[in-house]
């Protein structure tokens, strides 16, 4: 375990299926314990200005969706704060979108839903805590995407979308990809997305079957990025 990190990783849901998955064995195994609050219920002041590592999670809505859900305002605004002061911060999916948008990036509505397994080209950048994920399928699961913010390092891109995962020094980064994806609890995945699996004309069958080829596979290095990442944590 990090000795300088507080033992407890906090980690805002947006969607109660969509959770730390395999992610969460990992940080048990680690020594931390993990407490979630969710987003649109609970006060994520506590969450967003806690001073040790803060997880945010994925979940079906755009960060420009204000207007029709106001938290997200709230969630923004303790963001900006909470990056500006370089606090240890992961953003997953949605979670990554919020991390860009508060950064200054545009966040908008691709040009194609990416929903699926494939690979990643991983940059060769120095210390890219995803470097073990070369030759992995990872599983991806988005409409939006963003623009790369001007203060950070592009990690990773796909055959769809260019900006995949960054980092902001060593204590922030923002994975648009699903590396908590757990193969035992991908069918809450294909029952609570059903909506928009139908509309995105995906063959639910065939993601089953990718979800049990790879997700095994996923869990092994997902721990191993998390590892990597907490240990370049540079915390205060």
């Amino acid at each position: 375990m990090h000795t300088a990190l507080p033992d407890t990783i906090y980690a805002i849901q947006h969607l109660a299926f969509e959770d730390l998955g395999s992610l969460e064995d990992t940080f048990y195994q680690m020594g931390y314990r993990v407490r979630y609050f969710e987003a649109g219920i609970d006060d994520l002041s506590k969450a967003l200005e806690y001073k040790g590592l803060t997880i945010i999670l994925g979940g079906p809505i755009g960060v420009y969706e204000t207007e029709d859900y106001p938290f997200l305002q709230q969630e923004i605004d303790l963001l900006k704060v909470r990056l500006e002061n370089n606090l240890p911060t992961l953003g997953i999916c949605l979670g990554a979108q919020l991390i860009a948008h508060a950064l200054g990036a545009k966040v908008y509505a691709g040009h194609a839903k990416e929903i699926g397994w494939s690979p990643l080209d991983i940059k060769a950048t120095p210390n890219n805590p995803l470097a073990v994920l070369a030759d992995h399928a990872v599983l991806h699961w988005h409409g939006d995407t963003f623009e790369l913010p001007s203060q950070a390092t592009l990690l990773a891109s796909s055959a769809i979308y260019p900006n995949q995962a960054f980092s902001v020094g060593n204590n922030i980064l923002a994975l648009q990809f699903h590396i908590e994806a757990e193969a035992h609890t991908m069918e809450k995945w294909l029952i609570g997305h059903t909506c928009e699996l139908r509309k995105a004309d995906i063959h639910i069958p065939s993601l089953r079957r990718d979800n049990q080829q790879y997700a095994v596979a996923l869990e092994m290095v997902a721990s191993r990025v998390i590892q990597n990442f907490i240990g370049q944590l540079k915390y205060q």
